[in-house]
């Protein structure tokens, strides 16, 4: 196709947008819901995998050693511990710390009964993170095969409650977004239909003097493309001010919600421009593909 002939395709595009403007507002503003409802959903996804990734890493597997080992003992279990591949952090836990943090959390009676004890009953232990949660079980059982290692605590119970969970979302998700991207096609489509039956009559002409599908279906490409990167633009604002709101309240220093790990909630900036890129082409893919599929209804003559 010659550049003259691209740039008067272009040319036709935006000027049937302001010539169906009525229509294009419609389609603006189905598009404009339509993204911001798969923005939101896919924002919520990826902060509530975060939160949960957060929990995750709060989960502690500890090691309870035996009685009077050696240094070197201990040292050499925690390098075996720490070429486990699932094993992320490792840390050693006196029994002298565990019980000096014991008695800090007793009140000043309880301090009494214990100050005189003669022998310190803790054990000493290891504290350690893991990579994958999934794999806890299976680390927690090879731990329990070296030398020195009295028992195992982790939370496997509710490690799987967080696998299951984190799936459940995933379904969910995916779900949604593919339904509303349907949902969104569709009604494009039917509300651009209008538009198109208008010019039925110049796309016949088109077709009969020779244009080919392509040369017809620009115009049309073009007209959808630009409404849905100008409803992009606006979800994205509509994005930016709802989300900052609701990141600005969880921000705050609540207790509850940093045991909870929603400290760890992505701000804006750290999402804008997979989020700008993403409304981009989606709304320019939807918009365009939405409307061609009204014109090719037309193009069979």
């Amino acid at each position: 196709m010659k550049i003259n002939s691209f740039r008067y395709l272009v040319s036709q595009g935006l000027k049937s947008i302001w010539t169906n403007r009525m229509m294009s507002f419609a389609s603006f503003c189905i598009m404009l819901v339509s993204l911001l409802m798969v923005g939101v959903s896919v924002l919520m996804s990826i902060n509530l995998n975060r939160i949960i990734g957060g929990i995750e890493d709060q989960s502690e597997v500890v090691v309870q050693i035996t009685d009077d080992i050696s240094d070197e003992a201990i040292q050499e279990l925690q390098e075996q511990i720490e070429m486990i591949p699932n094993v992320n952090t490792v840390e050693f836990y006196s029994k002298e710390e565990a019980w000096e943090n014991m008695m800090e959390d007793m009140t000043e009676e309880e301090q009494e009964l214990f100050q005189y004890a003669d022998d310190n009953p803790l054990p000493d232990t290891f504290r350690l993170t893991v990579t994958d949660i999934q794999r806890m079980s299976e680390t927690t059982t090879q731990i329990e095969t070296f030398d020195n290692v009295e028992s195992t605590r982790s939370p496997t119970a509710f490690a799987d409650v967080l696998i299951s969970i984190r799936r459940i979302l995933a379904i969910i998700s995916a779900a949604i977004v593919l339904a509303l991207i349907i949902v969104c096609l569709i009604i494009i489509s039917n509300t651009t239909r209008t538009s198109v039956f208008a010019r039925r009559k110049e796309i016949n002409i088109m077709k009969y003097v020779g244009a080919t599908n392509s040369f017809i279906r620009i115009p049309f490409f073009v007209e959808g493309m630009i409404v849905g990167i100008l409803a992009a633009a606006g979800a994205l604002l509509l994005t930016k001010f709802a989300y900052e709101g609701v990141y600005n309240i969880f921000n705050d220093d609540f207790r509850l919600w940093n045991i909870l790990g929603v400290q760890n909630l992505y701000s804006f900036d750290d999402l804008f421009w997979p989020i700008t890129i993403a409304y981009a082409v989606a709304g320019a893919l939807i918009g365009a593909v939405g409307t061609s599929i009204s014109a090719g209804k037309h193009l069979k003559v």
